[in-house]
This record gives structure tokens, C-alpha cells and sequence, in this order.
């Protein structure tokens, strides 16, 4: 019995050995179509984003990036993603996947370009074109967004000063500091309307603390004077008056050198 067995296991393990053989075979064969696979995947997703079906682009970019993290083509269908999830008004993934590839590639010849797609993924999700038809309230409004976008395109100008995507940059820049600036003094005026002075002042020194070149300042003084004259501290009142005059004398809220309170019950101030 043993010599019959013998034979027969030997057979088996000639068997096992033939089909570990051709399981490595197999594998090999595997990676060469997992080659083309991945060559394919980025024409169709190229070929999508080209002809604006965007959704379709998604798919092909994604399958890319899970299934071929390391590939011949990670590293372009990353950077590519983050413009299809932008065109499909996917702000939150567009935002993510900027993030992932500036992690991911800080020395790549187009990380600028992420940096630039981060902020203006964070642009679209505040949705300044109502703002700018001021067809909403922004002083009720969670503005993180545009917060994000403000410091998202300030870093891309720091870090690339020279990038393609810096003039473009600087002049949302130049926008948001308004919108933000804007957005504290309706605060401010809030504030003083209810009777928070030292919020009202606060606010209002933020806006020159923080956003200096913005058009706004000159209505931050004036709010300041008028929280100033609410607290009963008509020195430092007059002092932000001198100011005030100095920097825009022609200013709706004078007369001449006179500050007339709008909701603070105070005297009239001069200097």
C-alpha cells in the first residue's frame, strides 16, 4: 500500500508544482494587463474631461488612483481629478484631493496649479457672484469659504510668486479682503445698534489690523469713533477721529472736522 501511495503523492505534488507554475504565470500576465488597464483608464478619463462629460472623467481618474496609486500615470490623473471634481461643482473633493496632491508632491512642476484649484474650489462654494449682486446678506453668513479661499490664494503668492496663476490670484485676493472686511463692519454695526461698544470697536480695529489695504478701513475708523463715544471715551474717540480725517476727510460720516454719532446717543464730536 505504501508503494502504491507513494507514486500518487508524488503525482500530487508534481500537479500542485505544474499549477503554482502557472498561477505565477498567470500573476505575470495579471500585471501586464493591470499595465494596459491603466494606460486605458487615463485615455478615457482624458478623452472625458476633453469632451466636458465630467462625471465620467471622475470615474476613470478614480479607478486610476485606487487601483494604480504608484502608475505610470498616478501623478497626472491626481492632478487631473482635481479639476473634474471642480467642473462636477464637487467643491469639498476638489479641495481634498489639491490638499492630497500638494502633500503628496510639494516639489511637483505643477503643484502651483493645486494650490490655485484649492482656492478656487473654495471661491465657488461661497458663491461670491451673489454677494457681488448683492442679492444676499453676507453679514449672516458663514464665511469660511471665503476664508479659505483668501488664505489659500495668499499662499499660492508667497510660495509662487511667479506662477502662472498669480495675477489671477491677486485680483480675487484684492476682492475677498473686501468681502471679509465688508462682512466684520455689518457686524460691527450690529454691535453698535445693540449696544456692544467694545465688540463695535473690536471689530472695527480688526478690519484695520487685518485687512489694511481693503476699502473698508476708512468705515472701520468711523465705526470705531462711534464705539469710542458709546463707551463715554471721547480722548480715544477723538484721537481715531484725527485719524479718520487725516485719511479720508471727505468721509459720509463728516462734517468738515465734526463726527455726527447714527446710533450712539452722544454729542457731536469735533477736532
Amino acid at each position: 500500500m505504501r508503494v502504491i501511495s507513494s507514486p500518487a503523492r508524488l503525482a500530487s505534488l508534481l500537479l500542485a508544482g505544474v499549477l503554482l507554475a502557472g498561477c505565477a504565470s498567470t500573476d505575470s500576465q495579471e500585471d501586464e494587463l493591470d499595465g494596459v488597464a491603466e494606460r486605458q483608464l487615463y485615455q478615457e478619463g482624458r478623452e472625458a474631461l476633453e469632451d466636458g462629460r465630467y462625471t465620467t472623467a471622475v470615474n476613470r481618474l478614480e479607478a486610476i488612483d485606487t487601483r494604480f496609486p504608484f502608475g505610470e500615470h498616478a501623478e497626472q490623473a491626481q492632478l487631473e481629478l482635481i479639476y473634474a471634481y471642480y467642473q462636477t461643482d464637487d467643491w469639498e473633493n476638489a479641495r481634498a484631493a489639491a490638499s492630497r496632491f500638494i502633500r503628496l508632491h510639494p516639489d511637483h512642476p505643477q503643484v502651483d496649479y493645486a494650490y490655485y484649484m484649492r482656492g478656487l474650489a473654495a471661491w465657488q462654494a461661497g458663491r461670491f457672484s451673489l454677494e457681488r449682486l448683492r442679492l444676499i446678506d453676507i453679514s449672516k453668513r458663514d464665511l469660511g469659504a471665503t476664508r479659505d479661499a483668501y488664505s489659500d490664494f495668499r499662499e499660492l503668492i508667497q510660495r509662487f510668486p511667479n506662477s502662472q496663476y498669480a495675477p489671477d490670484a491677486q485680483q480675487r485676493i484684492v476682492y475677498l479682503r473686501n468681502v471679509l472686511a465688508r462682512h466684520e463692519l455689518h457686524a460691527a454695526d450690529f454691535y453698535l445698534r445693540k449696544g456692544a461698544y467694545v465688540a463695535a470697536v473690536e471689530r472695527g480695529r480688526w478690519v484695520i489690523e487685518h485687512y489694511p489695504q481693503s476699502a473698508a478701513t476708512h468705515d472701520a475708523l468711523a465705526m470705531m469713533v462711534e464705539g469710542y463715544l458709546g463707551l463715554g471715551m471721547r480722548d480715544r474717540a477723538r484721537e481715531t477721529l484725527q485719524v479718520l480725517i487725516d485719511n479720508a476727510p471727505n468721509h459720509e460720516r463728516l462734517r468738515g472736522r465734526t463726527f455726527r454719532p447714527q446710533h450712539v446717543e452722544a454729542e457731536s464730536l469735533s477736532v
